[in-house]
């Protein structure tokens, strides 16, 4: 979406709705919230840190926001436009449980290679450790990030072969019933 363009076209709004899962009206008013909260257009990478800092005050989302912002911003372009964020809304907020468990492994598959490593996991789940600092009481085999890692990759790794793979992440993530509530966070929220 062009930055001169403070309202959508007509092509626009139908390629909206055929790329999301939102109506016309709803595109229009998540539009124009977007271009009010980001009047050039497109939200940078500091101002998505500041928007993940207001939902979570007593801990530190900067790590977690950055790994949100690189798979919200699908054209690497450095910014996220309002198609992107629309898309990216509509997968978190009313996807399907597979189109959401697709988003979450690409969030944790940092290098793109189409497997999560123990290290990539550990990034993530650290983030957000931080993130969410100590609102959450953690049982005690899930109390630092390096075990919620061992046992994600315990219950997930099924060939151990020291990676998961997309069906590996599919699988497991069913099993996991934190993994499925983290997923549907958001469902019905917009």
């Amino acid at each position: 979406m062009g930055k001169s363009h403070s309202k959508l076209t007509a092509e626009q709004l139908t390629e909206l709705q055929s790329s999301t899962k939102f109506e016309r009206k709803e595109i229009q008013q998540w539009h124009k919230g977007f271009l009010k909260d980001c009047p050039t257009g497109e939200l940078n990478r500091t101002e998505f840190k500041g928007i993940y800092k207001q939902f979570f005050p007593f801990g530190d989302p900067s790590r977690f926001a950055d790994y949100i912002f690189e798979v919200f911003d699908r054209n690497h372009s450095g910014t996220i436009d309002f198609t992107e964020f629309l898309q990216a809304l509509s997968i978190t907020s009313r996807g399907s449980p597979e189109e959401k468990l697709k988003w979450a492994f690409e969030l944790y598959d940092i290098d793109r290679d189409g497997l999560i490593t123990k290290a990539e996991m550990l990034l993530i789940v650290d983030a957000i450790y931080r993130m969410v600092g100590s609102m959450v009481q953690l049982p005690e085999d899930e109390d630092t990030p390096e075990k919620r890692v061992d046992k994600i990759f315990h219950l997930m790794d099924k060939n151990k072969d020291g990676v998961i793979d997309m069906a590996e992440f599919k699988e497991g993530s069913h099993q996991d019933p934190l993994i499925m509530q983290a997923l549907n966070l958001y469902d019905g929220l917009v």
